[in-house]
């Protein structure tokens, strides 16, 4: 059994050595304070140090590096909901897909701990309670039925089309155009939902790790279910986490990319979400989503607005009426470079965290 400490960039394997071998094993994840020249120097010092392709350093006090398995250093993104701080994971050297139900994670602050199940990894505040609970708005409530989940990829996602939304193909392609400037770092798929988009972000290849995340634990179970199904699927680059849009579990600027398909209309409060979102993007990484505008022709109905409020407080999802109100979001959350793609109402943004 490993244990490892997260942090926020990269990796740190130590190998104690005893009489009889390898007496401890322990991998400790710390920010990277040397520069690639300052790196030389330290092999030059000390021999036994060595610099992996994923950027991660292994050091030793023997002579020999056999013994040595390399941890991804992509899997450090990851924070206590609560405190934001790094964890403390005990479970196998690599967190995917397949290894969560064998794996626990502990905050090394407050020393809250998050066990993995069969299908995920439960990162919200709430985890673990088992009395209290919070009753969510009706629009987040509703995609936790487990028929809406069973649905969801059965029809009702298709359904979009009928809202000039092009298709998870094509959808897809527009964003990969978006995310051109971030390929091969990591992704969030935030509200996954069943997981579409997150399994074409894993199978193509182009990210480092794919982290399925939404609130709704059906939907998860879907997303595991269709991944088990899926042909040529790189699981050990693919996380499932349970988490909150608005309290996400993930270190300050550790995020390269973070795609919300179908989603920012259902958030109980979009400003909050893309708060979280510009805190957790680093310099440079990219928040994509889709949603709806109803403009256009919708602009003469009487009383929209007001109308807008009500089925808000209602029913806890918001509808947007213009282009220039997703760009005032975006912007008082710290995002800047804004633009967007339309088709009808459905409409693609995108911002930038500020270099």
């Amino acid at each position: 059994m490993a244990t490892i400490v997260f942090s926020s960039f990269s990796t740190m394997t130590f190998l104690k050595s005893g009489r009889t071998g390898i007496s401890r094993r322990s991998f400790l994840l710390k920010p990277l304070l040397t520069s690639p020249s300052s790196s030389s120097s330290l092999r030059q010092i000390f021999a036994s140090k060595v610099l992996a392709s994923s950027t991660a350093f292994v050091e030793t006090e023997t002579d020999s590096i056999s013994d040595v398995k390399e941890v991804n250093s992509s899997k450090n993104i990851l924070a206590c909901p609560i405190c934001y701080e790094q964890f403390i994971w005990n479970g196998d050297p690599i967190l995917s897909v397949d290894s969560a139900l064998r794996s626990s994670l502990k905050c090394s602050t407050c020393k809250k701990t998050y066990p993995g199940n069969e299908t995920h990894v439960d990162l919200t505040v709430s985890s673990g309670a088992k009395d209290y609970g919070e009753a969510k708005p009706a629009s987040t409530e509703l995609f936790r039925f487990p028929l809406v989940s069973f649905l969801y990829e059965r029809g009702w996602r298709q359904s979009f089309l009928w809202g000039g939304f092009p298709g998870p193909e094509k959808e897809f392609e527009l964003t990969k155009d978006y995310l051109k400037p971030v390929l091969g770092g990591n992704i969030v798929d935030a509200s996954c939902g069943s997981g579409m988009f997150s399994r074409l972000f894993a199978k193509s290849g182009l990210f480092s790790l794919v982290i399925a995340l939404d609130f709704s634990e059906n939907m998860l179970r879907q997303c595991y279910e269709f991944v088990k199904q899926e042909e040529n699927l790189p699981k050990e680059k693919l996380i499932l986490v349970r988490a909150d849009i608005s309290r996400l579990p993930f270190a300050s600027g550790s995020v390269d990319a973070l795609h919300a398909g179908a989603a920012l209309h259902c958030w109980p409060s979009p400003s909050a979400a893309v708060a979280e979102i510009s805190r957790v993007l680093r310099p440079g990484g990219v928040f994509v989503a889709t949603t709806y505008i109803l403009d256009g022709p919708f602009a003469v109905v009487p009383f929209l607005r007001p109308l807008r409020r009500n089925i808000g407080q209602i029913s806890g999802s918001h509808i947007f009426l213009a282009e220039r109100e997703l760009e005032d979001l975006c912007t008082a959350c710290g995002l800047v470079g804004f633009t967007c793609t339309r088709n009808g109402p459905f409409v693609m943004i995108s911002a930038t965290k500020p270099i």
